[in-house]
């Protein structure tokens, strides 16, 4: 059997307000365990409980993935800085008087 092969290349992923949208999630997911335990009886009565507990389990998780998509957003934000500041260092390293030099205004305002 032939081995499939795409062909054309994946789409870039959506990047948008990542951490707001799972914030809101884990907030709809516990309004609806506090909507559901004033019924729990009536839950247990027909064994629906997992309801109950797959939303308090849905809004536990939510906090890990707030934790997660923070850290990775802080990431991300750091990478394009030093990506910014290595360009930046880039072109002024090419310039006949570096950024070391005693020339150079900017690193030595006293002189």
């Amino acid at each position: 059997m032939a081995k499939w092969t795409p062909k054309h290349e994946a789409p870039e992923p959506l990047e948008g307000p990542v951490v707001a949208t799972i914030t809101g999630g884990t907030i709809l997911w516990f309004v609806l365990f506090l909507v559901q335990v004033p019924f729990y009886g009536w839950f247990d009565d027909r064994d629906l409980t997992w309801w109950v507990w797959t939303c308090l389990a849905g809004a536990g998780l939510g906090l890990i993935g707030i934790w997660y998509v923070r850290k990775r957003d802080a990431a991300i934000k750091r990478h394009e800085a030093a990506r910014t500041a290595e360009a930046a260092a880039g072109t002024t390293a090419g310039t006949a008087a570096g950024p070391e030099s005693p020339q150079d205004p900017e690193t030595h305002p006293g002189t």
